[in-house]
C-alpha cells in the first residue's frame, strides 16, 4: 500500500488477538501489505467508518449486529508482503480471492481456524514454504487453489471434506501423491501438475465424480491404476512428461466415453494404440508422442470434434494407410504430427487429398517414407507448417506447394528430390524457414526466391547447385536471421556484396563450392554473425579488417581457399571466439597470442607454410630464427625435400603401374581389402565423435580428415571420410584403396583399414583409416593442394589422364619445393611461368632457390668460404640443388614426349640423396 497507511499507523502496531473486531481485524490487514491499485486506495483514503464500502470487502448485515466480513476479493491488485496471522479473525469469512498478487512469505496455518471457508484461492503469487497441515482440515472448504507459487515439502493429508476443486500446479513439492486425495469423493477437479511428485499413482477409483485429472510434468513411476482408465466423467487425462509405463487397456475408448483430451506423451507406455479409442467421440486432443508405442495406427475418423493428433516418437507402423484416408472425417483437424515412426513405404493415391482442409501442420519426418509428393498437397490451403524431411520422397518437388500461400515453415531436407527448385516456391510470401538441404537438386537458385521477404532461415547445403549466388536476391532477403546455408553445392563467381545486407543473421556457411575472388569487406556489416565458413572454395585476397566488427562470432572457417596476407590481429579481441580454423591457405606472418590464440584446442592454421609462432602454437616454426641454426636450415629441409621427392617419385611410379591395370568406374574394392580390420560406420561415429568439427585435422577436394580413437590397439588415428557427393570422390577412394595396398614406405603414413558401407539413412560412406601423424605432413611445409593445381595446369586444356602427365605434376612439385613458389603466384602472368622463372634463372641458384636451401643466416648470405672443405661441401649441395632444379625442368617439358619416364626419375633423385648425404 502507499504511504496513505501512515492515517492508520496506530493499527500497526496491533498485536495478533482473538478478540479483535473485524474492522481492527481489516486494519491489521491493511497495515501489512502494500498495494498501489485504485481498489487499495479506497482503503488507504476513506473515512467511512463503514469498512463494508471498501472495494474488494463484502459483508452481511443483521439487524442491531455488526456487520460480518464473508468475503475478500482482489485480484491482481499488486498486494504485496505476507499474510498476516490476524486475517483469521475475520472469522466469517467464506470466499478468500487474492491470485495475480505479489503476496510472499508463508501461508499462516491460523487460517485454519475459519472454519467456515468455503473458497481460497492465493494462486500466482510468490507464497513459499510448506502447505499448512491446517488447510486439509477445512471440512467446509469447496475450492482450493494454491497454484503457480514456491511451495515446497509434501502434500499434506486431506480429512473427508466438501472439496470439489483442489489446485496446487506449478510448485516444488515433493513426495507421493498422498492416499488420502481418494477420500475427497465429491472431488471434480484434481490439478497436481508441474511438481516434483514421486513414486507411484495412489488408487482413485473412488473420484467418481473427477472431470479433470491432471498429474502431468512430474516424476511419478510405475503403472496407471486400471481403476483411472475406468473413470468415466473425465474429460481431461494428464499424464505427460513421467515415468510411467505399461500397456493402454484394449478397452479404454469403452471406459472412458467422454474423454476429450488425452495427454500421455513423454513417458514409456508401450504395446498398441487401443482400437477402441475410436468409440470416443468427443475426443478432441490426442498426444502419446515420444513413448514406445507399437503396432498399425487406428482408424480415428469417428471422431468429428477432432483437432490435434500427436503420435510422433513411437514405432508405430501405417499398415495400408486406412488410418489416414479416416481423417478425412476429421473435418475440425488442425495438427498431424507423426514424425519418427515406421511408417514406411509410398503413400497411397489420394490420400494427401482426402485430408482435412482444416489441416494446419502435417509433420511427417525420419518415416522412411517413398514415393513422390502428390501434386494435391497443394490443395491443403491453411496449411502453415509442412515437414516431410529425413524420408525417401524422390522425384521432383511438385510445384503445387507454391499454393500453400500461408505456409510459414517448409521442410523437405535429406530425401531424394531431384530437378530444380521450382519457381513457385517464391510465392510463398509468408514464408519464413525453408529447408531443402541434403536432396539432389540441380540448376539455379530460383530468382522468385527473392519474393520471399519473410524468411528468417534458407538452407539449399549438399546439392548440386550451380551457378552464382544472386546479389539482387539477397538484398530483398533482409530478415535472414537465423541461418543461411549454401554450402555442399557448386556455386561459382564471387560473394556478392550485398551480402553485407544481411544484418540481422546469425549463421552464415557457403563453404565447399567453387567461389572465387575475395571475402566482401561488406560482411562486416553483419553485426550479429556467430558462425561464418567459407571453407573449401578457391577466394583469394586478405581477410577483411571489416570483420573487426563481428564481436559476438563464435566460430571461423577461412580453411582450403587461396587466402594470402596475414591473420588478423583483432581477432585477438573477439571473447566469445570458440573455433578459428585458417588452416590450408597462403598466410603468412606471426600468429597472434593473445584471446583465443592461447588455447590452441580451438585453432587451426596448418598448411600455411609462412606461418610462424612465438605462442601455444608449438608446431609452428619460432618468429625469430637464432643465427647459430644456420646449419639446420640448409641441412634438415633438404632431407625432407630429398626423402619425400624419393617417396612421391615411388607412389607415382606404381600408381602409373596400376593406372595401365586399373578397373572400370564402376568397379568396387579388391578382394585383399576385406582383409583388414572391419569396422562399421557407427563405429566411425563413435571414434570421431559423430564427426565433430573439433576433431578436424584437415580438408581436400574430395574427403575430410577427423582426428579419432578407436581402441588401445590402434591409439589415435585419422580418419579420412570421403565427400561422396563430389564428382570424382568415388573413384579418389577406390584408386586410393588400391594404391596403399600394394605401397608401403617409411615416408608414407600407414594405413589401418578401410570403411565401405552405408549411413543410418542408406547413403553410401567411405572413409580409410590411417595411422595418426602429430607434427603434420610434406602438405604443410609446402602449399596448399601443391598436387591438384599442377595437375589442373596439365589437364585443364582438355589432355587425357597419363603418366606423362604424372611425370609433369612431380615436376611442377620438385620446382615448387625448391623455390617454395606456386605456379600461380601473381608474378608469373604474361607469358611468364614457373617452368621459365627456374630455366631462365638456372645459372643463378642461389637467387632461385628458397632461403631455407641455402647458407643464409637471418637476411645476411655467407658471402665467404673460410677453408677448402666447407668450399667443396658447399659446391657439393649446390650441385646437389642444381640437378634437382634441372630434373625439375625435365619432367615439366611442355611437350610429353620430352619428359623423361618415372623410373628414370626415380633412379635421379636417388643418386642426388644418396649424394647428398655422402658430405
Amino acid at each position: 500500500m502507499s504511504s496513505a497507511l501512515n492515517h492508520f499507523s496506530s493499527a500497526a502496531t496491533l498485536a495478533y488477538s482473538s478478540t479483535l473486531t473485524s474492522r481492527d481485524a481489516l486494519l491489521c490487514l491493511k497495515s501489512r501489505l502494500r498495494g498501489n491499485t485504485q481498489a487499495m486506495a479506497t482503503w488507504n483514503n476513506s473515512a467511512s467508518p463503514d469498512f463494508c464500502t471498501w472495494s474488494g470487502v463484502t459483508c452481511t448485515r443483521r439487524t442491531g449486529q455488526p456487520p460480518l466480513v464473508v468475503a475478500l476479493d482482489m485480484e491482481a491488485e499488486g498486494l504485496a508482503g505476507e499474510i498476516p496471522p490476524c486475517i483469521s479473525n475475520l472469522t466469517s469469512l467464506v470466499r478468500i480471492h487474492l491470485p495475480h498478487n505479489q503476496l510472499s512469505g508463508h501461508i499462516p496455518s491460523e487460517l485454519g481456524r475459519l472454519s467456515g471457508l468455503r473458497y481460497l484461492n492465493l494462486s500466482v503469487n510468490t507464497l513459499s514454504g510448506t502447505i499448512p497441515l491446517s488447510l486439509g482440515a477445512l471440512h467446509n472448504l469447496s475450492s482450493l487453489d494454491l497454484g503457480s507459487n514456491g511451495l515446497s515439502g509434501e502434500i499434506p493429508p486431506f480429512m473427508k471434506s466438501k472439496l470439489t476443486y483442489l489446485s496446487l500446479v506449478g510448485n516444488s513439492l515433493t513426495g507421493a501423491v498422498p492416499p488420502s486425495v481418494a477420500n475427497l469423493s465429491s472431488l471434480t477437479y484434481l490439478l497436481l501438475a508441474q511438481n516434483q511428485l514421486q513414486g507411484p499413482i495412489p488408487d482413485l477409483g473412488e473420484l467418481s465424480s473427477l472431470q479433470n485429472l491432471d498429474l502431468s510434468y512430474n516424476n511419478l513411476s510405475g503403472t496407471v491404476p486400471p481403476s483411472i482408465y475406468n473413470l468415466s466423467s473425465l474429460n481431461y487425462l494428464g499424464l505427460s512428461n513421467n515415468n510411467l509405463g505399461g500397456t493402454l487397456p484394449s478397452g479404454m475408448g469403452n471406459t472412458l466415453p467422454n474423454i476429450q483430451i488425452l495427454m500421455m506423451h513423454n513417458n514409456h507406455f508401450e504395446g498398441a494404440i487401443p482400437a477402441s479409442l475410436q468409440n470416443a467421440s468427443s475426443m478432441t486432443i490426442i498426444h502419446l508422442g515420444n513413448n514406445s508405442l507399437t503396432g498399425v495406427i487406428p482408424s480415428f475418423g469417428s471422431m468429428p470434434n477432432l483437432k490435434h493428433v500427436m503420435l510422433y516418437s513411437n514405432q508405430l507402423e501405417a499398415g495400408d494407410w486406412a488410418f489416414f484416408s479416416s481423417l478425412a472425417n476429421c473435418t475440425r483437424l488442425q495438427q498431424l504430427n507423426l514424425g519418427r515412426n515406421n511408417l514406411q513405404g509410398d503413400l497411397p493415391p489420394n490420400s494427401i487429398e482426402n485430408l482435412p482442409k482444416s489441416l494446419t501442420a502435417l509433420t511427417l519426418r525420419s518415416n522412411n517414407i517413398s514415393g513422390t509428393i502428390p501434386l494435391e498437397i497443394g490443395n491443403l490451403s491453411n496449411l502453415a507448417m509442412l515437414y516431410l524431411d529425413r524420408n525417401l520422397f524422390g522425384g521432383p518437388i511438385p510445384s503445387t506447394l507454391g499454393q500453400l500461400s500461408n505456409l510459414v515453415v517448409l521442410s523437405l531436407s535429406q530425401n531424394n528430390f531431384s530437378g530444380e527448385i521450382p519457381p513457385s516456391v517464391g510465392s510463398l510470401h509468408q514464408l519464413q524457414e525453408l529447408y531443402l538441404q541434403e536432396n539432389r537438386l540441380s540448376g539455379s537458385i530460383p530468382a522468385s526466391l527473392a519474393s520471399c521477404e519473410n524468411l528468417l532461415a534458407l538452407n539449399l547445403s549438399c546439392n548440386t547447385l550451380g551457378g552464382s549466388i544472386s546479389g539482387d536476391m539477397l538484398g530483398k532477403l533482409n530478415q535472414l536471421s537465423w541461418l543461411l546455408d549454401l554450402s555442399h553445392n557448386q556455386l561459382a563467381m564471387s560473394i556478392p556484396v550485398e551480402m553485407g545486407s544481411l544484418i540481422n543473421l546469425g549463421s552464415l556457411n557457403i563453404s565447399h563450392n567453387n567461389l572465387t575472388g575475395r571475402i566482401p569487406s561488406t560482411l562486416g556489416a553483419c553485426v550479429r554473425l556467430e558462425a561464418l565458413r567459407v571453407e573449401g572454395n578457391l577466394l583469394q585476397g586478405n581477410i577483411p579488417q571489416s570483420l573487426a566488427n563481428l564481436k559476438g562470432i563464435q566460430m571461423y572457417d577461412f580453411s582450403n581457399n587461396n587466402l594470402s596476407g596475414t591473420i588478423p590481429e583483432f581477432l585477438e579481441t573477439f571473447t566469445s571466439l570458440q573455433y578459428l580454423n585458417m588452416s590450408f591457405n597462403n598466410l603468412e606472418g606471426p600468429v597472434p597470442i593473445g584471446g583465443v590464440f592461447a588455447n590452441t584446442s580451438g585453432i587451426f592454421v596448418q598448411g600455411n607454410p609462412h606461418l610462424c609462432s612465438n605462442g601455444a602454437l608449438r608446431e609452428l616454426p619460432r618468429c625469430f630464427a637464432l643465427a647459430s641454426t644456420k646449419n639446420q636450415k640448409f641441412f634438415v629441409p633438404m632431407m625432407i625435400a630429398l626423402s619425400a621427392l624419393v617417396a612421391i617419385a615411388l607412389i607415382l611410379g606404381v600408381f602409373n603401374f596400376w593406372l595401365r591395370k586399373r578397373y572400370t568406374s564402376g568397379e568396387r574394392i579388391g578382394h585383399s581389402y576385406m582383409e583388414l580390420k572391419r569396422i562399421t560406420y557407427g563405429d566411425v561415429i563413435k571414434a570421431t565423435d559423430s564427426l565433430s568439427l573439433a576433431n578436424v585435422v584437415g580438408s581436400g577436394q574430395f574427403g575430410t580428415v577427423y582426428k579419432g580413437w578407436f581402441d588401445a590397439e590402434d591409439g589415435t588415428v585419422a580418419v579420412k571420410v570421403f565427400k561422396l557427393n563430389q564428382h570424382g570422390a568415388l573413384h579418389s577412394f577406390i584408386a586410393e584403396c588400391k594404391a596403399l595396398q600394394h605401397i608401403r614406405h617409411r615416408n608414407l603414413v600407414k594405413v589401418i583399414t578401410a570403411c565401405s558401407t552405408y549411413d543410418l539413412v542408406g547413403n553410401e560412406f567411405r572413409a580409410l583409416v590411417f595411422e595418426y601423424m602429430a607434427n603434420g605432413s610434406l602438405e604443410d611445409r609446402l602449399h596448399n593442394n601443391f598436387l591438384f593445381q599442377n595437375i589442373i595446369a596439365e589437364y585443364g586444356m582438355g589432355s587425357e589422364i597419363s603418366t606423362e602427365g604424372d611425370v609433369y605434376s612431380y615436376g611442377i612439385v620438385l620446382l615448387e619445393m625448391l623455390t617454395r613458389k606456386r605456379p600461380t603466384n601473381e608474378e608469373f602472368s604474361d607469358g611468364l611461368t614457373l617452368h621459365k622463372y627456374v630455366d631462365a634463372s638456372l645459372s643463378q641458384t642461389q637467387d632461385i632457390l628458397h632461403p631455407g636451401l641455402t647458407l643464409e643466416t637471418g637476411d645476411q648470405r655467407v658471402d665467404h668460404i673460410p677453408n677448402l672443405q666447407e668450399h667443396n661441401t658447399f659446391a657439393l649441395k649446390d650441385i646437389c640443388a642444381l640437378r634437382l632444379l634441372r630434373l625439375g625442368l625435365l619432367c615439366s617439358a611442355e611437350s610429353p614426349k620430352d619428359r623423361p619416364a618415372m623410373h628414370d626419375v626415380y633412379g635421379e633423385v636417388t643418386e642426388v640423396k644418396e649424394a647428398y648425404f655422402s658430405i
